[in-house]
């Protein structure tokens, strides 16, 4: 059996091209290398999120790890930088990793359980808490920063909006211009995870829930706070689940608004563009922004 799903492999290669296609085809020498050096044994069926491969295994001492196969992009590059300052504190543990090959040894956790089935406020609850946990002193050598972004988003979102056909009303792409003028300069120096949501939370042994998969930047965690609030965005009103975000996280509720609207206004451009306009995310974007301007 192939270590490589075809569906992982198929949706990476038609989103990222050559280079994920190079990627992919050297994934199972990839993985063969450092499950040698490593002295693995895989003893599990592959699991892949969008950008990584994982493959269960076991250590010469009996210990239940995961290896983790990530294509580089600037989301994925500087985990393992996060996990090392985290050092297992509300996040997976990391226990060996080549940043340069995008290479991780992780702690297993139960891939079965996570807050995507726990019930709605108990794992807003659980999130909000691991957001405020992990929101720690940024370490030195993140290769993003929040105020680069917001300047570049502030540059790109207007020519991005003409360039595919004005596709909403004009007063929110302003509002997330502004935003970003005004936000960006002062965003705080933590450490920030843009892509906590409650399927990157899972159950653990030393913590009942310990959070996966991290895309960090240089930040605040206000700015991460789009994907607890669209990610099972049905099962309460957006006034309710925003106010229980910024209460459990102790989130500044204007700055935390401002930048749901950025993000938001990001990605209903970015679905747009990449012809990906039928999943539940880009109808809830729709309903975020204009939300989010209140």
């Amino acid at each position: 059996m192939s270590i490589v799903p075809e569906f992982f492999a198929e949706r990476l290669a038609r989103n990222e091209g050559p280079q994920a296609r190079a990627w992919l085809a050297r994934l199972p020498e990839l993985a063969e290398e450092y499950r040698r050096r490593w002295d693995l044994r895989l003893d599990g069926p592959p699991m892949h999120g969008y950008a990584g491969l994982v493959l269960p295994a076991t250590r010469a001492d009996g210990s239940a790890v995961v290896l983790k196969l990530s294509i580089m992009t600037p989301e994925t590059r500087d985990e393992p930088l996060a996990l090392a300052a985290w050092n297992g504190v509300g996040a997976v543990r990391l226990l060996e990793s080549d940043p340069a090959q995008g290479v991780l040894l992780l702690e297993r956790l139960d891939e079965s359980r996570s807050l995507l089935t726990e019930p709605i406020e108990d794992a807003v609850r659980i999130a909000t808490g691991l957001l405020r946990r992990l929101a720690i002193p940024a370490p030195a050598g993140l290769s993003r920063d929040l105020r680069t972004v917001a300047e570049r988003y502030a540059a790109e979102l207007p020519e991005e909006w003409r360039r595919l056909g004005e596709p909403f009303p004009r007063k929110l792409l302003d509002a997330a211009v502004d935003a970003c003028n005004h936000l960006g300069p002062s965003a705080g120096r933590l450490l920030a995870n843009e892509d906590l949501h409650y399927e990157n939370v899972l159950a653990g042994a030393r913590e009942p829930w310990l959070v996966i998969d991290p895309q960090p930047l240089v930040g605040e965690p206000e700015f991460t706070t789009l994907s607890l609030i669209w990610n099972r965005h049905a099962e309460s009103t957006l006034d309710d689940r925003f106010a229980a975000i910024v209460d459990g996280a102790g989130l500044d509720a204007d700055r935390a608004r401002a930048w749901t609207l950025v993000r938001a206004v990001r990605n209903w451009l970015y679905f747009l563009d990449d012809d990906d306009t039928e999943g539940d995310h880009y109808l809830t974007v729709q309903r975020i922004a204009p939300w989010a301007l209140r």
